[in-house]
């Protein structure tokens, strides 16, 4: 990053303790309103996130499972757009200093305005971006406007990426996304992944952090994961407790990442 002024992200990493990994959280802005998502967003760094991503709902989300489709339509149909996110992010930032990432789809960002995008997030403090459907060898499309406003462009590796680990890996930064499955987001009872072997690549290669996500539901399945890696990224199994108990969700979530935390400590 062109950048001199650290992004919260590296500063976050800096900061934990030996042998501390990084909980990562994901809750779909908008979902059931934007003021509970400000709520969960507090209550979640309160009870140990170190990391939220917001999900800016998207009408087509192709990386997702059913939970977070759902949630994104109902988002949606709340009324929910990228500008009311801004808003929402800017109230957080007069409560919390911590990082801030968007996970969002590339259409939305060229609809928007790439650079006007990236410097909304500049002035409201957005610290990453997370776009699933941009191919890794596309990245320069926004790269540039992300570099020049301080924003990470995080990538993401998945166990089909043998061959390209490497080059993903040493071009990466903020953290490299560590895709634990193949398919859509969920979760999952068990993996398939060998593990040993696609973190020895990324390890191998990688200039930042690396975290893994994708269908880690539980505490023993996030203490398993945070093994290989520097942090666990937990979405699903949060959105499922949202769309659960709705407005009343604030305490049910709070307590599911404190187990999270406890249990990568």
């Amino acid at each position: 990053m062109s950048n001199n002024i650290k992004n919260r992200i590296d500063k976050c990493f800096e900061n934990l303790a030996e042998n501390e990994k990084a909980l990562i959280t994901f809750i779909t802005a908008g979902d059931p309103d934007l003021e509970t998502t400000e709520k969960l967003a507090l209550e979640m760094f309160d009870k140990g996130a170190d990391i939220i991503e917001l999900g800016v709902p998207f009408s087509d989300p192709i990386a997702e499972g059913p939970t977070i489709q759902k949630s994104s339509l109902n988002a949606l149909k709340e009324g929910t757009t990228l500008d009311k996110i801004f808003e929402s992010v800017k109230n957080l930032r007069a409560k919390t200093d911590k990082p801030l990432i968007l996970m969002m789809y590339l259409n939305t960002i060229f609809v928007y305005g790439t650079e006007k995008f990236f410097n909304k997030c500049k002035e409201y403090g957005i610290d990453g971006v997370i776009v699933p459907d941009m191919p890794f060898e596309e990245r320069e499309e926004i790269q540039g406007f992300a570099d020049a406003c301080g924003v990470h462009n995080i990538n993401l590796v998945s166990p089909t990426s043998e061959q390209r680990v490497n080059m993903i890996a040493s071009q990466s930064s903020g953290f490299l996304y560590v895709v634990s499955s193949t398919g859509v987001t969920g979760t999952r009872s068990n993996f398939n992944t060998d593990f040993d072997s696609l973190f020895s690549l990324v390890n191998n290669a990688k200039k930042c952090p690396a975290c893994v996500g994708f269908g880690i539901s539980n505490p023993e399945q996030a203490g398993k994961m945070s093994k290989y890696c520097d942090g666990v990224i937990v979405g699903s199994a949060i959105v499922n407790i949202v769309d659960k108990y709705g407005k009343d969700s604030i305490e049910k979530v709070g307590e599911f990442v404190k187990s999270l935390k406890d249990a990568i400590r």
